[in-house]
């Protein structure tokens, strides 16, 4: 079990500075962190600033199953992309309508989750990360639909490599990932998983003071502008 998401950032830190040593050129103009908000934060700004790289976020929110919000069906991404898992919509026979729906709904809330992230931290203008490397980060993932989303959103800006780092996945998400990622780095695979929650012993909501502070401290921002 872990500690808190600092600790999980420091761990992920080290491994993937291991790894970049091993195996990747490095430059670290050329490289950014982006976190899934709001529990990929507190990680990614450890990772971060070990880094020496600029930290931004990239929102991503799923689509919950009809009456089951929590079931993930799909998600989209605020730059409209949007993934569904076809088994999972079939079997619960979902209609095209509430898709529909719940997309529009989704993109507009996550246009609106990074706009105010942004303007909590003062950050103006978008990350131009076309031929730039990028390590996404989340605090956990149970399906990985959101990852998923993400990693096409960021395909589509013209990222060169990504690598998917979270302190811990369920097997089923972590061999979905691995085909959409160019890497995937998890600290632990569980052979049971319930909820990322368990895997840490405080797993408290990411209040704005820590928003702001994860911002503004990682990287030196005007170097991407």
């Amino acid at each position: 079990m872990f500690l808190n998401r600092q600790q999980t950032g420091l761990l992920l830190a080290k491994q993937l500075i291991n790894l970049i040593e091993q195996n990747i050129p490095f430059n670290k103009a050329d490289w950014f962190v982006l976190a899934l908000p709001r529990g990929g934060l507190p990680i990614g700004l450890e990772i971060a600033m070990m880094l020496g790289c600029v930290l931004d976020v990239v929102a991503s929110k799923k689509i919950g199953a009809p009456k089951q919000p929590e079931l993930a069906i799909g998600a989209v991404t605020s730059d409209g992309v949007v993934v569904v898992d076809e088994k999972i919509k079939n079997y619960l026979q979902v209609s095209q309508e509430y898709l529909d729906e719940e997309i529009e709904f989704l993109v507009k809330k996550t246009k609106e989750q990074e706009s105010t992230l942004r303007r909590l931290a003062r950050i103006n203008g978008d990350l131009n990360i076309r031929d730039k490397d990028v390590i996404l980060v989340d605090d956990g993932v149970a399906t990985g639909m959101t990852a998923i989303a993400a990693a096409k959103s960021l395909r589509n800006r013209g990222a060169r490599q990504l690598i998917f780092a979270t302190p811990v996945a369920s097997r089923e998400a972590y061999n979905v990932l691995c085909n959409e990622y160019d890497l995937v780095v998890a600290l632990e695979i569980p052979t049971e998983f319930k909820a990322v929650g368990q895997f840490y012993k405080d797993f408290s909501q990411v209040e704005d003071l820590e928003v702001i502070r994860a911002l503004t401290l990682a990287g030196n921002r005007q170097m991407v502008r």
